[in-house]
This record gives C-alpha cells, structure tokens and sequence, in this order.
C-alpha cells in the first residue's frame, strides 16, 4: 500500500462539529477500501489567498492515508460531490512528516534563538 497526505478545505459557514464529522466520514471511506488513516489533523479555520466559491477562510484538515490507490480514486470521488468542500489535494509521499508546520517552530529547544550576530 502507498502513503498519501490529503489535505481539504471546508467552506466557512459549517462548524469545526461538522468538518470533524467529514474528516470521520472520509476515514470510514479509506478504511471501507482496506486503507488506514495514520492521523487527522484539524487546522482550524484560516483566511484564504484568494476568494474561492464566494468564501474567504476555510477549515483546513490533513489526514495521512496508507491505502490503495482505489481508496484514493474513491475518496476524491466522494469528496467532488461534496458542496461542503472547497479544495482538496492528494500527495503521494514516501514516509509521514513527523510533526505538522504549526509545530516544527515549537520544536526549538528554549533559549535558543536563531538571530544573526552583527558584526
């Protein structure tokens, strides 16, 4: 089976109740299709760049898949009918990043700065 990193953006006005339901729906599809999802990850409801189907932000959610490509065909199938979904994209990976952007920054030990010295 391959690994994919799957991130999709929900339209603003549902409730981060109703993204986690799509995100529990969607893990159901995967794992009908003999797939697991390593890990869910809700973003939260961040500004767009640009105006998409008349919504500014958008509720973000990443799910690492290990799958058979035909869950992948069928998860993006389910996810074309959705009104609920703005985007979606699928990447194949080789291995899972460890930690999401959000927390990389957080990985610094403390006391540690990454200032350059003038001289």
């Amino acid at each position: 089976m391959a690994l994919y990193e799957h991130l999709l953006i929900a339209r603003q006005d549902i409730s981060a109740q109703q993204v986690d339901a799509l995100a529990t729906h969607l893990k159901t599809i995967v794992e009908g299709q003999d797939g697991k999802v390593e890990k869910q990850e809700y973003w939260g409801l961040r500004g767009l760049a640009y105006r998409i189907k008349k919504n500014r932000k958008g509720h973000y959610v990443l799910l690492n898949i290990n799958a058979p490509s035909k869950a992948v065909v069928e998860l993006e199938r389910q996810l074309k009918i959705n009104e609920d979904v703005l985007r979606y994209i699928t990447v194949k990976v080789d291995a899972f990043d460890v930690s999401s952007s959000k927390n990389r920054r957080d990985d610094k030990p403390e006391g540690e700065t990454t200032t350059e010295e003038t001289v």
